[in-house]
Parts: structure tokens; C-alpha cells; sequence
């Protein structure tokens, strides 16, 4: 049995006056081994909480060396840690902060890497950026049954979502792979170099992401399981969206190559078969104002926010994200559907989740959003 020293009990005394946490609840997040994959935006103030919270064991996954570009968001590094590699960077600062868990620092999560490195930990969280390390993330907690916290972030917007927890009959909650079955298109989602992101964002989510692995330890409130949260920060909005296991979903049973899974590999080559690949169904912005201007007989759906559509809109039909589960009704199924939002992302999570859950077959994501219609169609367009 895990139990607190005096210097532990005093350090910890918030946590300890709390009645629904207590010193059983805090013996057992010092007893928890969490892996934090990626020490960046979101892992900076997962891995910050974590350590201070007393996690016992926290792993730190990060090749990365830090940037300058870094500084505006990823507050565990100083000016001084430029150069030096993130988990090395991360270990020296933690230590400073909690010298009473053990730290454990490791170079990027890979194929080959992956199940024995994660099969050390409790809880696993996902702080990375890229699809490839998403799905291999996911993959490999379900082959190891880890839960997974997901987590992710652009622009003024984050998500937050926890797969493959069990539940109280011993069952595992939907993965990630449930929720996006298939990775967009490797060249329609910019990432936060390309497109920016509010420095504060990621620590909110971060901090959220480290929310979920304490709940998850100590089975404290109810975590974000079959839930993807999504949090505006423009709005200071946080909204819901439920999901379940796909029935047709295939079992996991290796990991595979997630650059090749991803398109990467493709669109590097540019020797990609149309008919090999299996994506969701994109139109371009000079295909879309061809529409319009032929007067074509489509559906034309915008799910931002009301604060976005009303600096600039495409003429659609406004759903916020949010609003889509309760609004399935009012997309058509005999026509063409577009859908769009500001860069290509909400809306190709959208259209994969109409997809998979309703069954729609006629549904088109706008490739690159509203700034690309900027860029390539309405220059005069202001997209904040």
C-alpha cells in the first residue's frame, strides 16, 4: 500500500482537505504511472499539473528540440531551454517543481517503440499534433487496453476526449478510431504553424487533458468517455458532442504504418491510386464557386460559430458543430451537400461523423474552408 511521508501530506494539504479526494485519493495518483506524450502546447501544462498534482511516475515522450516559436505557448521552457531536447528540458523543470516522483524521459513514441514503452503506464495522454501519432497513440492502447486522453487544438479552438476507458460492467469505451475512422486528407488540415494558434489555448486543454487522467485514477466525477468536448476560446464556449463504438469498426490487431495510414506517404510521392484510398469525399473552393455560379442544385452548410459567420459567410445554411447531432434532419440526402467551416477541419470531422453515424453518402467537405476562399477566390474577404 502506497502512503504519504509528512513532507507529502503537507505539500499535498489542498488535495487532503478536500472530502471527496482525501488521502486515499492522493496515494493512489502517487502510486499512477501517466505517460504524456509530446512536451509541447498541450503537454506543457498536462505534465505541469500532473507533477505538482503528485502523479508517483510521469513518463515524458518527446524527440523535439525547443524553438523560439515554442515560448509563446509551451510555458514548462524558458529562453535559456532553446536547443535543449523537450523531455530532457521538461525532466530538469519538473524535478525543480516536485522532486518527490520519479521522471522518465523518452525520445519519440513509434511503431517500434510504442507497446513497450506504454505498457509501463496507467493512463496514457496524447498531446502530439499530427495524425500519424494520433491513430498509432490510439492503436496501441487499445492493443495494451490503456486508456487513452486525447486532446488537440488550432486556432481558437480545442478538443478533449478520453477512449477506451472501461466502465463499471468492464467495458471499453469507444476509441478514437470510433470518432474519425478515417484520417482526412493529408493536405486539408493546416496545423498550427500553418494556420496559428492562441497561446493560451493549449493550456487550458492541457490543463483539461490532466483534469481527465486524475478523474481516471482516482474515479472521481464522470471522465469524457463516448464525449468529444469542444472548447471556443473566442466564445469562451464549452460544447458536447456524444458518440459510440462503430459496429463496423474492425478489430485492431497490429500496428501499422500511420504515415502510410495518413496519406503521407502518398502525398509525398504523389503516386497515390485514387481507387487504393479510401477518404472522405472533398471539393475544392474553384469547384464550389462553380456551383454557385451555375446555380446548381445544392446544400451549402456552415458549421462555425455565430460570432464567425457573422464577420464573413459563403452564403450557406448556419449549423454550428455543435448543434449537428440535434440537426441531422435538416441536411438533405437526395442532393449535394457541402459543408465547410473556417479551414477544412470541424467540418471534415463532421462530414466522417455524419458518415459514420447516419449513414450519409452525399456529403462533401470544403477543402481548405473559408480561407481558402480567401485566399483563392475573395481576397476582399475578411476572415478575422
Amino acid at each position: 500500500m502506497t502512503t504519504l511521508t509528512p513532507e507529502e501530506n503537507i505539500r499535498y494539504s489542498r488535495h487532503l482537505v478536500l472530502k471527496e479526494f482525501g488521502p486515499t485519493n492522493q496515494e493512489k495518483l502517487k502510486a499512477a504511472c501517466v505517460m504524456v506524450v509530446g512536451a509541447g502546447g498541450l503537454g506543457s501544462p498536462a505534465l505541469l499539473y500532473l507533477a505538482a498534482a503528485g502523479i508517483g511516475t510521469l513518463g515524458i515522450a518527446d524527440g523535439d528540440h525547443v524553438e523560439l516559436t515554442n515560448l509563446q505557448r509551451q510555458v514548462l521552457f524558458t529562453t535559456d531551454d532553446i536547443g535543449k531536447r523537450k523531455a530532457d528540458a521538461a525532466t530538469e523543470r519538473l524535478h525543480r517543481l516536485n522532486p518527490t516522483i520519479t521522471l522518465q524521459p523518452y525520445p519519440a513514441i513509434t511503431r517500434e517503440n510504442a507497446l513497450d514503452i506504454l505498457r509501463e503506464f496507467d493512463v496514457v495522454i496524447d498531446g502530439t499534433d499530427n495524425f500519424p501519432t494520433r491513430y498509432l497513440l490510439n492503436d496501441a492502447c487499445v492493443l495494451l487496453d490503456k486508456p487513452l486522453v486525447y486532446g488537440s487544438i488550432l486556432r481558437f479552438e480545442g478538443h478533449v476526449s478520453v477512449f477506451n476507458m472501461k466502465d463499471h460492467r468492464g467495458e471499453n469505451s469507444a476509441h478514437y478510431r470510433d470518432l474519425f475512422p478515417e484520417p482526412p486528407d493529408a493536405s486539408s488540415v493546416p496545423n498550427c504553424e500553418e494556420a496559428g494558434v492562441l497561446g493560451i489555448l493549449p493550456g487550458m486543454v492541457g490543463s483539461m487533458q490532466a483534469t481527465e487522467a486524475i478523474k481516471i485514477i482516482t474515479e472521481l466525477g464522470e471522465p469524457l468517455a463516448n464525449t468529444l468536448a469542444i472548447f471556443d476560446a473566442l466564445s469562451m464556449t464549452l460544447s458536447r458532442i456524444r458518440y459510440i463504438k462503430s459496429p463496423h469498426r474492425k478489430p485492431i490487431t497490429e500496428l501499422v504504418d500511420y504515415e502510410d495510414f495518413c496519406g503521407l506517404n502518398q502525398q509525398k510521392n504523389k503516386s497515390l491510386n485514387s481507387n487504393e484510398w479510401n477518404t472522405m469525399k472533398e471539393i475544392t473552393v474553384q469547384e464550389l464557386k462553380q456551383l454557385k455560379d451555375s446555380g446548381a442544385d445544392f446544400q451549402l452548410i456552415d458549421v462555425r460559430e455565430p460570432h464567425e459567420f457573422d464577420i464573413c459567410d459563403l452564403g450557406g445554411e448556419l449549423i454550428p458543430q455543435g448543434d449537428i447531432p440535434g440537426s441531422v434532419d435538416k441536411i438533405d440526402r437526395t442532393k449535394k451537400v457541402v459543408i465547410h467551416c473556417r479551414s477544412g477541419a470541424r467540418s471534415g470531422n463532421m462530414v466522417q461523423w455524419l458518415e459514420k453515424n447516419h449513414g450519409f453518402e452525399n456529403l462533401y467537405n470544403l477543402k481548405g474552408g473559408i480561407l481558402a476562399w480567401a485566399k483563392e477566390i475573395d481576397p476582399e474577404m475578411p476572415t478575422y
